[in-house]
């Protein structure tokens, strides 16, 4: 099987691309970081040059499996936001993993078989404040990945979204820092008093992937130790 993993290179792209057997193919920004892989593509998903030679990429290489992970976070009060931050954080966490799709689906199609991994966030699920081009972007993910459940359900084509919490990585201990509230006040606020392990997330996407799910599609799945759920 030939993988697409976006953003693979740091936090919970990278825990999921070293954990998948098959032919991994990694995608990111980041040049230095991406030469641990055989197969890779260098490209800027935030940018259009970098959709479309990410896309011909997909084309390229016949992707079965593609895991839409690249994504990025903007903490701040609506009043503050710019344009071009709408742009930014539409484009990398909405925009990019539909154009992926479109370019990888011709392919399962006619292969009948293929499977289709968003990283949403339950910041998609719940809403947050300060955080609203983040959430829509990724509510809008959720939202795709039913519609397009639906329309590849009889290609023998799965399409899930898995919303992780706060999650172990350089990442989501950055937001922790940049947010109103200490790392030790979140843990209080999440019901197993902890931060998901990027593995938590690659095994899910394992499971996913795998011929026993392949009754699950459309769904989107909290992956957040308990936070959806109240304090």
């Amino acid at each position: 099987m030939n993988i697409l993993v976006t953003g693979a290179t740091k936090g919970i792209g990278k825990a999921i691309a070293k954990s998948l057997d098959g032919t991994v193919f990694a995608a990111s920004r980041n040049v230095e970081l991406l030469k641990e892989y055989k197969n890779y593509c260098i490209c800027d998903l935030a940018t259009i040059e970098g959709m479309l030679k990410l896309g011909n990429y997909i084309q390229d290489n016949k992707i079965d499996i593609l895991i839409n992970n690249a994504g990025e976070y903007i903490y701040s009060p609506i009043e503050n936001v710019e344009l071009n931050d709408i742009e930014h954080i539409n484009r990398l966490n909405l925009e990019a993993p539909l154009y992926l799709i479109s370019k990888a689906v011709p392919y399962m199609k006619s292969n009948g078989f293929g499977r289709i991994i968003n990283i949403g966030s339950i910041s998609g699920v719940m809403g947050e404040a300060n955080a609203s081009l983040y959430s829509a972007a990724k509510s809008g993910l959720i939202g795709a990945t039913k519609a397009l459940a639906l329309e590849l359900a009889e290609c023998g084509i799965t399409v899930n979204t898995i919303n992780p919490g706060w999650v172990n990585t350089d990442l989501g201990n950055s937001s922790a820092d940049d947010g109103e509230f200490t790392k030790e006040e979140i843990i209080e606020c999440i019901p197993q008093r902890r931060f998901v392990e990027p593995i938590e997330i690659a095994n899910m996407v394992k499971y996913l992937i795998s011929n026993e799910a392949k009754g699950v599609t459309g769904q989107s799945i909290n992956l957040c130790a308990g936070l959806t759920c109240g304090c």
